[in-house]
């Protein structure tokens, strides 16, 4: 197959973006497709005779590693100024690949957009389509969904930009409404601490979620083609599970399959499965969850394009399935071309 790896883009995430795009081409590669490794923003600049020897180019840089902080992106602005969010030569490459992997975080990878644009213009990607997409990326519109469908959620407070910010119940956790990878989020103990937490927040996006802090164990569940994957843990060796802990080796522990009883496991199991319908997701996802001190599964969120960085979730899951990360590269695609069956 020709495949287009999206990567990189606008997003706070860019860097995990870039991490993730990088080894998925290589994998894919490895399994005998062709593949083009795309800058969502930057584009493809190299001159070409034929669309065709884009797909065969040579490899680009084998590795990319996520620093410690979110990336610059007014420098990254600045290499392509004045224009908007799609760089040059990407809907052709993508239109001339069987399938594009969207290996992309944040706003424009995961709100809908740029699936909505592909939709427009004929292009296969994977993962959800527009509506699961911005559904899941709207962690206050989802937990609107979420509870009415009975799925336990914290409760929260929604905080705009401009508005009288309401007091939420303490501690909490106050989070960027639609961000990822935990860019701009503060756990908070108190009042004193609120206002800061929000400007934080407020640095990232207009809306700004302050939900309950659940004490608990977090457990993260994979869905692929609807059917739950097994349960991991994380169990950050300080702090809470930040940038840095998400992303720097060895700063996490994350057992798979999860040391919960088998029925936890089959509760869990199932409602990830109802967080996937609710949503409307499609292909794969990922469902994040506190078990609370009480028992109680409460569903922090949903990710429509989960990370495939060396130390990301789904990767770790695949292997305790016994899938290597091509063949879990190959499982997405699968599972996302049916969507155009």
């Amino acid at each position: 197959m020709k495949i287009a790896v999206l990567c990189g883009g606008l997003s706070n995430e860019r860097d995990v973006s870039l991490s993730g795009g990088v080894g998925i081409a290589r994998a894919l590669r490895s399994i005998g497709h062709r593949v083009a490794l795309v800058d969502l923003f930057l584009g493809w600049t190299e001159p070409f005779d034929e669309i065709e020897d884009v797909f065969t180019a040579e490899e680009q840089s084998g590795h990319f590693a996520v620093g410690e902080d979110a990336p610059d992106l007014a420098a990254v602005r600045a290499m392509r100024p004045g224009q908007g969010l799609v760089g040059p030569n990407v809907l052709r490459i993508c239109q001339a690949a069987d399938i594009a992997f969207l290996a992309l975080h944040g706003d424009e990878g995961e709100n809908g957009k740029l699936q909505a644009y592909f939709d427009i213009n004929g292009v296969k990607y994977t993962g959800s389509g527009y509506l699961g997409s911005a559904l899941a990326m709207d962690k206050a519109l989802s937990k609107i969904l979420l509870r009415q469908a009975g799925v336990p959620v914290a409760d929260s407070v929604t905080v705009r930009r401009g508005e009288d910010a309401p007091m939420p119940p303490f501690p909490c956790v106050v989070k960027p409404c639609s961000g990822g990878s935990s860019v701009g989020t503060t756990i908070v103990n108190g009042p004193d601490e609120y206002q800061a937490a929000l400007e934080l927040a407020f640095r990232y996006e207009d809306s700004v979620l302050a939900e309950r802090f659940i004490d608990g164990r977090e457990l993260t569940v994979g869905v692929l083609d609807g059917a739950a994957m097994p349960v991991t843990e994380i169990i950050p060796k300080s702090g809470f599970y930040d940038y840095k802990n998400k992303y720097q080796p060895g700063m996490t522990d994350e057992p798979c399959p999860a040391p919960i009883t088998d029925e936890q496991t089959a509760a869990i199991q199932a409602l990830a499965e109802k967080v996937y319908k609710v949503l409307r997701l499609q292909a794969y996802g990922r469902v994040d969850f506190i078990m609370g001190r009480d028992g109680v599964f409460y569903c922090l969120e949903a990710n429509t394009l989960p990370g495939m960085t060396p130390t990301s979730l789904i990767p770790r899951v695949g292997r305790a399935m016994g899938m290597d990360y091509g063949a879990l590269c190959q499982s997405l695609i699968d599972a996302s071309l049916k969507k155009y069956r």
